[in-house]
């Protein structure tokens, strides 16, 4: 007897009339129908033929400034730093309490979506640390619904910034899960590369992993990067370090990144986008041609490195839009990426699951034997068709337990004298 079997499931590997056994949590079978055609559960799924896939995965995020927009006015130029000054502006005016309530809704919204991780960094630069409280609160309200990692971030520079040093390691102190920084933003290049080995240095000593913010930017010279690979190195921080952006590869030249992604390699240093805040924050100089600013994802994914994308904003001050879903976060990547291939389509679809998850350094994640049971199930067949839709959320399933419904997506057009329904899945 299992608590849940789903049925004639499709898995994100491409196999089909699939049937996933659960107990206590965690997935115990998966097999052809026919081999579990004799087992019981408590519930059961009919999955119809839909694909049943992992939970999906932020790997950036700010949860203690979405859905502020407008708030204390609208970004007018669409610049990053605009929206810096403006977060600048609206932080001494946050109570904890207002910090808690947004955050809290924005995850009731990553959830209905099948969110069910998030790594959200969390400004440090305010030496009140009520984003640090608020987050930590909220971190341990959410637990049964969802995996929220929190990154200490000095939005206004470690070395810029005074008491940030000191900010950073109280949050730290007070359970941060991972060290963060902003080294474009320093002063000067050399305070840029000064702020990478001191950061790096301090997650090797707490045995922290390390998620920058970095070259966050359009000027092809911003190459804190390569700090970041060595000091990884220097350290023995391998594996548990992440680029963040990394905006400035967009407009380097070519000979320069021959040199730069194999130091990358060496590193096995991660890497994560944000499609659909890069390439509106970035080119914001440019007349024609504009530039776009995402990262070389193709050519990172193609070096072998770990590449993932997040939604990072959500009605904040530096983007009015965004809903908390990863598939439109695919899909946009897809699309700057020119990842038009269905192999480079799958590989988006893994940016927002198991590659986002793999940078988190989640345990037991997956559609495989022993894992959690934290999945989703999809109104398509396969991961392109799941991006191509934005696919419903049927069902969201959180250590065995369905936490979110959504009912499909039905719609009927009357043509003529008859009345047909439309199917939007692939035939």
């Amino acid at each position: 007897m299992f608590d849940l079997i789903i049925r004639h499931a499709s898995l994100p590997d491409g196999h089909q009339h699939m049937s996933v056994a659960i107990a206590n949590g965690r997935i115990v079978e998966i097999k052809p129908d026919a081999a579990l055609t004799q087992a019981t559960a408590n519930d059961e799924i009919d999955a119809a033929g839909q694909l049943l896939t992992p939970a999906f995965v932020d790997a950036h995020f700010h949860l203690d400034s979405a859905l502020r927009y407008g708030q204390p006015r609208v970004n007018e130029s669409g610049t990053l730093l605009e929206g810096i000054a403006l977060w600048g502006e609206l932080k001494p005016t946050l109570t904890q309490d207002a910090i808690v309530k947004s955050a809290t809704q924005y995850c009731q919204w990553a959830v209905a979506n099948g969110l069910l991780a998030i790594r959200s960094h969390v400004d440090v630069s305010d030496p009140r640390l009520l984003a640090v409280e608020a987050l930590l609160q909220v971190k341990e309200a959410v637990k049964p619904y969802l995996d929220l990692q929190l990154v200490a971030f000095p939005q206004d520079g470690v070395l810029r910034s005074r008491g940030a040093i000191d900010n950073l390691k109280r949050a730290l102190d007070m359970g941060v899960d991972v060290v963060g920084g902003i080294p474009h933003f320093e002063r000067t290049m050399h305070e840029g590369a000064q702020s990478v080995k001191l950061l790096c240095e301090i997650a090797a000593e707490r045995g922290l992993m390390v998620d920058m913010h970095c070259d966050e930017s359009d000027d092809p010279m911003s190459r804190h990067v390569e700090s970041l690979a060595f000091e990884t190195q220097r350290l023995g921080l391998t594996g548990r370090v992440t680029g963040s952006h990394l905006t400035s590869m967009h407009s380097m030249d070519n000979y320069y990144v021959s040199k730069l992604i194999p130091l990358m390699v060496e590193a096995d240093l991660h890497v994560i986008a944000n499609p659909l805040i890069n390439i509106t924050l970035q080119g914001r100089h440019d007349t024609y041609p504009k530039r776009r600013g995402m990262t070389r994802v193709p050519e990172l994914m193609q070096a072998g490195l770990t590449v993932a994308f997040g939604h990072d904003c959500v009605m904040d001050p530096w983007y009015g839009l965004g809903s908390g879903d990863m598939l439109e976060v695919a899909h946009m990547g897809l699309h700057v990426a020119q990842m038009t291939s269905q192999d480079g389509m799958r590989r988006c679809f893994e940016a927002v699951t198991t590659n986002a998850a793999r940078i988190l350094n989640l345990e037991d994640y997956g559609v495989a034997p022993g894992c959690h049971a934290d999945l989703v199930l999809l109104q398509a067949s396969n991961p392109v068709e799941a991006i191509r839709l934005r696919a419903t959320r049927l069902a969201v399933i959180r250590r065995g337990k369905v936490i979110s419904n959504t009912p499909p997506r039905t719609a009927k057009i009357v043509w003529g004298e008859n009345t047909l329904p439309i199917n939007w899945q692939s035939f």
